[in-house]
């Protein structure tokens, strides 16, 4: 989850990596450093985020044309100056930067410590760099080999990026289950954990494999080979990431721009597939595998997080239209609990950086077990697509907040078309049905436009609530899963305690917790179960407990029992999570706001979560 970016040209290596490191605090912000060559390698590094770094390293002679740098996300040893990165070999010549966990650091390192090595920090990532120094000298090798036969022995996910003092025009990178990007300009090579510090100066990228290591040399064409030693065949490709997308453009928050966002984002997941006047729907990867979609015995979502709250509506979206069986998995636990799976399953993993490694893993455990694999990301090129047999982008544009918003509303997007395809396919849904839904579909960016229009309200009903110490979210049916993911905004960035439930089974449990103190919001649209979440919200109010709304626009009855409500426009039940969670995103942020919590960067959190 840390962020890595490399420079080797004959720019200033120093302004070009902290501008990257500011692009990618989102990955981790517990700690920074860099390390630059001129004459002799120099390292700065500081704990905290990369303003520290900055003032830190601002009287320091930083000219140099090559470098790494880091931000880090703890997993081993706590955040300070010791554990950050980049970290040095025994002899101070080599420099290593590194996203990922060494599984066998520890056994790794005890061998290296009878050998005479001595650490500084508790890192796995310092054993790493230690290991390569070892290998180097004792078999005499070059750098580029010692890294090579040091990836045999090494066990665990790893994006790796080593400077060396005395070869002052060289970087050496290699991946395995961790990202890296290599931007190829004009005799120059810009490395990093995902494009958003390359998209400025570069479009030409290459994404290394697993088990890849390339060989960067001033003036030279890149290296790709695997750790068997076979050479690789470099593949350039052209981003489409633009520069303005990953600006904050005049919000004060990448977090509230993103749920800002969300009526093109929406929109753009729509675009080319989805024609209202014949109400055709085109999804190449569905069209590519129909008769395994048709035929299929189940389809498994397999997912972590928001991108896990995406699929338990697609459960209900799947099954309820196309009568497909759906299970929903996280995807933790399904890659360790030996799954059932056959020739006849569908696996569809969704993730917003395509990067997820628990996600990763249980696709991979899901391929071997001949199951078809779909994808649903956000992110071209990464390894959830480059994994799949077939899948759909998200098109949501850059998610550079680490509260996924938009991500959560493109993903429901992209499954709401699936389903209808299916549906109509296996013609589980009549034409009169199909149709109008797909016309219903088309107005979401516009109704989501709308309640926006209500973050006033949302924003004086977050200053009554913002000292709360624990909220109740509740809803039924579709709105159950957006209870879910409204309860794990709330706690993600404000850090106040929340829960989503059934809304019927409050009473199986947290209504032992509802007093005067408990906010609880409920999610009442006028589908569906609607007179059942009646009734649950008046056994709140007997006990006294503040209720906040999420009513149909018109309604009466919620509106006279609720202590606040919130309005928003009336859709089919089908596409309700696409209008109802915008107010408890609004909400989570203005809380968190006004606790003085940062929201971007919520502590503890990291946006991609590439190590189990």
């Amino acid at each position: 989850m840390c962020g890595i970016v490399g420079y080797l040209g004959s720019k200033e290596a120093y302004p070009i990596i902290l501008k990257g490191l500011k692009r990618l605090e989102y990955r981790g912000y517990d700690s920074a450093g860099i390390a630059l060559i001129n004459g002799k390698l120099n390292l700065y590094k500081k704990k905290g985020k990369v303003s520290n770094l900055e003032e830190f390293a601002k009287d320091y002679e930083k000219k140099s044309t090559i470098g790494i740098g880091h931000t880090r996300w703890a997993t081993h040893g706590p955040p300070n100056d010791e554990n950050a990165h980049p970290h040095l070999s025994g002899n101070g010549k080599l420099a290593v930067i590194h996203n990922g966990i060494i599984e066998n650091y520890d056994s790794l390192k005890k061998e290296l410590i009878k050998r005479g090595h001595k650490f500084q920090s508790d890192t796995d990532t310092e054993v790493l760099i230690h290991l390569i120094e070892d290998i180097q000298k004792n078999e005499n090798l070059s750098l580029e080999e010692a890294v090579r036969v040091a990836l045999n022995e090494v066990i665990g996910a790893y994006a790796i990026v080593i400077l060396d003092q005395d070869n002052p025009d060289c970087l050496i990178a290699a991946k395995n289950s961790s990202p890296l990007v290599i931007g190829v300009g004009e005799s120059e090579f810009f490395i990093a954990s995902d494009a958003s510090p390359i998209i400025e100066y570069t479009k030409n990228v290459i994404y290394l494999d697993d088990e890849q290591i390339a060989v960067l040399k001033k003036g030279e064409d890149i290296k790709i080979l695997d750790i068997q030693n076979r050479s690789i065949t470099p593949y350039i490709q052209e981003l489409e990431l633009n520069l303005e997308a990953i600006e904050k453009g005049g919000f004060e928050h990448f977090m509230l721009k993103e749920i800002y966002e969300q009526p093109t984002s929406i929109r753009n997941s729509m675009l080319g597939r989805l024609n209202p006047k014949n109400g055709k729907i085109v999804l190449g990867g569905i069209e590519e595998f129909e008769s395994k979609f048709l035929n299929a015995d189940r389809i498994i979502f397999v997912a972590c997080g928001t991108s896990w709250h995406s699929a338990l509506v697609g459960e209900y979206m799947i099954e309820d239209l196309a009568r497909i069986p759906v299970e929903v998995e996280y995807a933790s636990e399904f890659r360790y609990r030996n799954p059932i799976i056959s020739e006849k399953d569908i696996v569809i993993a969704i993730s917003q950086s395509g990067e997820t490694a628990d996600t990763l893993a249980a696709l991979e455990l899901a391929k071997k077990k001949g199951a078809t694999i779909y994808g649903i990301c956000n992110v071209v090129g990464s390894s959830i697509a480059r994994a799949t047999d077939a899948g759909s982008y998200t098109h949501a544009g850059p998610e550079i907040g680490v509260a996924s918003t938009k991500a959560f509303t493109a993903q429901i997007t992209i499954i709401a078309l699936m389903a209808l395809t299916l549906a109509k396919k296996k013609g589980s849904i009549t034409k009169s049905r199909y149709q109008e839904i797909v016309s219903q579909l088309e107005t979401i960016p516009q109704l989501v436009e709308k309640v926006l229009k209500t973050n006033d309200q949302i924003k004086y009903i977050a200053d009554l609530f913002k000292d709360a110490h624990n909220f109740l979210y509740l809803g039924r049916g579709y709105n159950f899963p957006v209870a879910l993911e409204g309860a794990l905004k709330l706690k993600e960035i404000s850090y106040i305690h929340a829960e989503g439930y059934p809304a019927a089974e409050m009473k199986h449990g947290p209504i032992a917790l509802i007093d005067e103190n408990m906010p609880v919001v409920a999610i009442a649209t006028r589908k569906g179960s609607y007179q059942k979440v009646v009734s649950n919200i008046q056994e709140v109010k007997a006990r006294n407990g503040k209720i906040i709304a999420i009513v149909t626009e018109g309604d009466v009855s919620v509106k006279e029992m609720a202590d606040f409500s919130i309005e928003i426009p009336e859709t089919d039940e089908f596409l309700d999570p696409l209008i109802s969670v915008i107010p408890l995103q609004l909400l989570s942020y203005h809380i968190a706001v006004m606790r003085g919590c940062n929201v971007d960067q919520p502590r503890n959190l990291a946006k991609s979560v590439t190590v189990e």
